[in-house]
């Protein structure tokens, strides 16, 4: 199981710090659940210092798929894995609005990732219109293919796959366990179909405004690996009750 805090473009570097700081402070390690923070690249190094060999782990929030080359303002995979990064977002639904980033975009960060011995945190997820018209599964499907055309993982902690349901983020609005597992559950049999006996074991993390009144509930759902923080992971409280809702699942 892995919580995962995606910060999004907030805290500068003395907040990030002072979060990170106060998120070391109150975490113990625990067999199973595995923690990550994912901070504005400014901060990678900085919160890296800070988490030190506590046992959480850092992320990015994304990467440029090239080597390397004249991309002003991008980041490539070897700079953030000399940062310490250990986990890359990749694909998430504020990159594909905001930015057009397509299936095939996913895809080559998610193999640049790879070839850097870092985790991609693979996000697919449905619009509220693409879910009223009956559409969720072929949008999650396409994306999930798309994302995963010609990659093969040896290991399933090499990979991991984040649920968003586009409608239940920032909304107030969130899908209930059943809906989630639902989607999961298709979530995993695509991993099964496309990587074989590994796509079993694949984290797959909610990603739909999980917090820590809803944790226990939507993380108890059998393909719910984990959670994918958004609001919840700036608040250091916050962020602990659902690592300990995650701990008393493991």
């Amino acid at each position: 199981m892995l919580i995962a805090g995606n910060w999004k473009m907030n805290k500068t570097r003395p907040e990030a710090v002072a979060l990170a700081e106060e998120i070391v402070s109150g975490y113990g390690p625990v067999a199973g659940v595995d923690v990550a923070i994912c901070p504005p690249a400014p901060c990678l190094d900085a919160v890296g210092a800070v988490v030190g060999n506590s046992g959480i782990k850092v992320g990015a929030q994304n990467v440029h798929a090239a080597e390397a080359g004249a991309y002003t303002g991008e980041v490539s995979a070897g700079m953030l894995r000399s940062v310490g990064c250990r986990y890359v977002i990749v694909g998430h639904s504020e990159r594909r609005q905001y930015f057009g980033e397509s299936d095939a975009d996913v895809n080559a960060k998610a193999r640049r990732t790879i070839e850097y011995g870092m985790v991609p945190i693979v996000c697919v997820g449905e619009h509220l219109e693409q879910r009223e018209s009956g559409k969720a599964e072929d949008v999650v499907r396409a994306q999930v293919l798309g994302a995963l055309d010609g990659i093969t993982v040896g290991d399933p902690t090499g990979l991991v796959i984040a649920y968003e349901p586009v409608w239940a983020i920032g909304t107030g609005v969130t899908a209930s366990p059943g809906q989630a597992q639902e989607m999961h559950a298709f979530i995993r049999q695509l991993l099964i179909g496309s990587l074989g006996d590994v796509g079993s074991g694949i984290d797959i993390l909610y990603g739909g405004s999980m917090k820590p009144n809803n944790a226990s509930e939507l993380l108890s759902q059998g393909d719910v690996n984990g959670g994918l923080i958004g609001g919840a992971s700036l608040d250091a409280a916050s962020f602990a009750a659902i690592i300990a809702a995650a701990v008393d699942l493991a």
